[in-house]
């Protein structure tokens, strides 16, 4: 019995705990897709990370800025784009959400690209 038991177990953490698993409890399913986006193209300098706020009291989606001056992008619970809080050329983003960095709240690690 104890044998039986340790094989389902060990079947379970091979198969059911997956990147897909952690994708599909990511959020909704446009930043699940937006996720399946990012991990088609080449790893981003620094590495792309998913972070979910509450901002002026909704849930929020932010992504970091990466390389070469791109900007950052924060996103409503339908993937709506708000404005970018930081990054770009000047580093400052496009100035429509000035205070997020001030009024965010609940941060939450929602995914981290961990390719090399």
């Amino acid at each position: 019995m104890k044998y039986n038991s340790l094989v389902f177990l060990l079947i379970f953490f091979i198969t059911g705990c997956g990147k897909e698993d952690v994708q599909k409890a990511a959020g909704p399913d446009c930043i699940v897709e937006k996720i399946n986006s990012i991990r088609k193209e080449p790893v981003w300098n620094p590495p792309a990370k998913v972070f979910s706020y509450t901002y002026n009291g909704t849930i929020v989606y932010y992504i970091p800025p990466r390389c070469c001056d791109i900007p950052s992008e924060l996103l409503d619970e339908n993937c709506n784009p708000l404005c970018s809080p930081d990054g770009g050329l000047g580093g400052g983003g496009d100035g429509k959400c000035p205070d997020f960095f001030e009024k965010r709240s609940n941060e939450k690690l929602v995914w981290t690209d961990e390719r090399k």
